[in-house]
């Protein structure tokens, strides 16, 4: 066994979306950091749809950008096409997508995280946790090589003991072509860790030339839609996705092969996602529906992939070939790359710290799918607040949580935290209470003012983003000051802008000298703050109400069961999830409000 010379601040075991995000920014908040891989080949790899954001996805991908990230910047860069989701909605659900070019993006990833300072990759296949007196120390490799680490991110993705499910053929890998991870498991059992099993899949790739496009709808693309509040990144050429239907035909050579579907069969033991179930599970749950949606896209500007985006499944090869030839305009489709299923271990919620460290073994943090999670906006999210708290750790900094009220982020591991996981978690729109103050376009000024502190952003992306909202505070002031006769009234620019029928835009026609033109991300942000401003004000007095029980701390050494007045019930949970404060324990399902106020008085007293 030969023992590496260096001890790193940070070591990140995994190279998928949270392992790439958490080793950028834990090296660029000055944290001597090691990632390390399995293959340097697959750095960044887009394992599943080539696509980046979405509903509620989107969110996230800008917040990762605010906090310093790269994730927004590798899309802008390396994406064929951009759209904003729900964009004749309300601000609060619009949401940027943008379809990547799957090897572009990767190759791009990498060659970002090869220049970041104090970062070191190297390739390796971890084994072994160390672990002194429930502290983690370092890894050993299958190479045989000893690192050791102040900290370490676990970011292992679905490759823990990974099982990929075609009909009635299974076998051992971390995703199609890749092998499992297979010495993590055992070795987080042996620390004491509890572990759960769940499942994802992913649909076939059929040959773009053997696609009948005339028979599809063409789908294109939307310009100024962005991912990063940076400088804009050259773009690369856009090009349409489509979209198709199954048919009849589809939907009856599914039902005649259930019984070969390794779904219904009993062979998955895993749990699957409920929002985005395989073709098999869609044709069962909605046998009524004559069609299903099908989103054909394209996998890069040098390949002749298609990813179906919408038939995911796990039957047999020769079934997905029958399937396939019965959707509208696939009738002589070439499968490149047949769909699979694949079961996974994650460790199970309550064993992790709103700092995502483990309450085990101190100095071990878990960031992705290992978390329970799905998506890769989702794994980056985690890997990025892995990343801060991990180096802010060994750099004596506090610790960085972010509250619900602050970011899609606080939303999602303040879930994972307190949930019982019944399924591979996604982020929803609908999940973040306060989503109207939480809005893609301004994760910047939310974020960037705070984040600073921590090292994670220039001294340039500061001053930016403060004289961004300073700004903005300034001309929403002037411009309720402003007044001018309307309809026979006389109304403030800032009421004129604020009616229905009225627009930024329109104002700035109007009205050209008193209503100045700062560029259309601005102006987005005062037209949005001047339509919204009762609901807005109304949730910012919400979130102060609530935010007194999160200043309420909790010890982790608390008796629970010892005291007087809490349900049994609320014990169990209160002492399984460890609660940092009061707002925390109030958000644990089957945890009452009689129970917060038996525990606030208790609190009291101690």
């Amino acid at each position: 066994m030969w023992k590496y010379p260096k001890i790193f601040d940070v070591l990140v075991i995994g190279a998928g979306h949270a392992g790439c995000e958490a080793a950028h920014i834990a090296a660029r908040m000055g944290a001597e950091t090691l990632l390390l891989t399995m293959n340097l080949d697959t750095i960044g790899k887009m394992s599943c749809n080539p696509s980046i954001g979405g509903t509620a996805k989107g969110h996230i991908v800008r917040e990762i950008d605010a906090l310093g990230g790269l994730m927004g910047k590798v899309a802008d860069r390396r994406s064929i096409q951009f759209r904003m989701l729900n964009s004749s909605k309300g601000p609060s659900v619009r949401s940027p997508r943008s379809q990547a070019d799957k090897a572009a993006y990767a190759q791009e990833m990498k060659h970002r995280l090869e220049r970041t300072p104090h970062l070191e990759i190297q390739q390796g296949t971890t084994e072994t946790l160390l672990v002194e007196q429930e502290k983690i120390v370092g890894v050993i490799t299958q190479e045989g090589i000893t690192y050791e680490a102040k900290t370490v991110i676990l970011s292992s993705g679905t490759f823990m003991r990974g099982l990929l499910h075609i009909g009635e053929t299974n076998f051992s890998g971390g995703r199609g072509g890749d092998k499992a991870s297979t010495g993590i498991s055992p070795c987080l059992e042996a620390l004491g860790f509890r572990l759960g099993r769940l499942k994802t899949g992913t649909p076939p790739r059929i040959n773009r030339r053997s696609i009948d496009f005339a028979r599809c709808e063409e789908q294109l693309g939307e310009e100024g839609v962005v991912f990063s509040y940076d400088e804009p990144e050259e773009k690369m050429p856009q090009i349409p996705c489509h979209i198709t239907y199954t048919t009849p035909e589809t939907h009856a050579i599914i039902r005649n092969n259930l019984h070969r579907s390794p779904m219904y069969s009993g062979a998955i033991k895993g749990v699957g996602p409920r929002y985005c179930p395989s073709i098999e599970d869609k044709v069962v749950r909605f046998a009524d529906k004559e069609r299903h949606q099908i989103f054909l896209e394209p996998e890069g500007i040098h390949t002749e992939e298609v990813y179906v985006n919408g038939i995911s499944s796990s039957l047999p090869f020769d079934v997905q070939l029958d399937m396939i030839h019965t959707v509208t305009g696939l009738e002589k489709a070439e499968v490149m790359r047949p769909a699979y299923a694949i079961e996974y271990d994650y460790v199970l919620s309550d064993q992790i710290y709103p700092t995502l460290e483990t309450k085990l073994i101190a100095g071990l943090f878990l960031a992705g799918q290992v978390n329970g999670t799905t998506g890769y906006e989702e794994a980056a999210g985690q890997g990025i607040i892995a990343g801060i708290n991990a180096a802010g750790q060994v750099l004596g900094k506090p610790s960085f949580i972010l509250k619900r009220s602050e970011a899609y982020l606080g939303v999602m591991i303040d879930d994972l935290i307190r949930f019982d996981l019944l399924e591979p978690y996604r982020m929803f729109t609908s999940r973040a209470e306060h989503r109207l103050l939480l809005r893609q376009d301004n994760a910047d000024l939310r974020l960037r003012p705070t984040c600073y502190n921590w090292g994670t952003i220039s001294f340039e992306q500061y001053t930016r983003v403060t004289k961004k909202k300073e700004l903005i505070e300034k001309e929403v002031s002037r411009l309720s000051k402003v007044y001018k006769a309307i309809e026979g009234k006389g109304s403030s620019l800032a009421q004129i802008i604020s009616r229905p029928d009225w627009t930024y835009s329109l104002a700035l026609s109007t009205y050209p000298v008193e209503v100045l033109d700062h560029g259309v991300d601005i102006n987005t942000q005062i037209e949005t703050e001047l339509k919204y401003a009762g609901y807005i004000d109304r949730q910012t007095k919400e979130v102060a109400k609530l935010e007194h029980l999160d200043v309420v701390r909790i010890p982790k050494d608390f008796p629970y069961q010892a005291t007087t007045g809490l349900r049994t019930e609320a014990k169990q949970k209160l002492f399984r999830f460890t609660p940092e404060n009061l707002g925390q324990a109030s958000r644990i399902p089957g945890v009452t409000p009689s129970d917060i106020s038996v525990l606030l008085v208790a609190l009291k007293k101690e």
